[in-house]
C-alpha cells in the first residue's frame, strides 16, 4: 500500500470528499486507512458498571482507493511512484514535482 501512517491525505469520493486529515492508521490487509476527523461514525455505548455510556463519534476507515496522498512539497493530490535510489531502497515520489516523500 503506497499510503502510510502519518501521511496527509485527501479525500476524492464519498461523503467526505474534498476533506483533508493525517493518516492516523494503515490497514494494508484490508486496504483502509482511518484519517483524522473525517469518515465519523457515532456508537451508542450501554452505561455498565464503572462504565458510563453515551454516544461517541469516532473515525471509521476509508478505502484507499478513495484517497490521494499530498505532497508535502508542491501541496498537491498526487499519485504516488517509487523509483530506487543510490543505496537500492525503494523511495516513494510525488508523481507531480518528482521529489521524494
Amino acid at each position: 500500500m503506497k499510503i502510510k501512517q502519518d501521511d496527509k491525505v485527501l479525500v476524492i469520493s464519498g461523503k467526505d470528499r474534498g476533506k483533508q486529515g493525517k493518516v492516523l492508521r494503515a490497514l494494508p490487509d484490508k486496504d483502509l486507512v482511518v484519517v483524522e476527523k473525517v469518515n465519523l461514525v457515532k456508537k451508542h455505548i450501554k452505561s455498565r458498571e464503572g462504565v458510563k455510556g453515551g454516544i461517541f463519534s469516532f473515525e471509521k476507515g476509508i478505502h484507499v482507493s478513495n484517497v490521494k496522498l499530498l505532497c508535502p512539497q508542491c501541496d498537491k493530490a498526487t499519485r504516488v511512484g517509487a523509483v530506487i535510489d543510490k543505496n537500492g531502497r525503494k523511495q516513494r515520489t510525488c508523481k507531480l514535482c518528482q521529489s521524494t516523500i
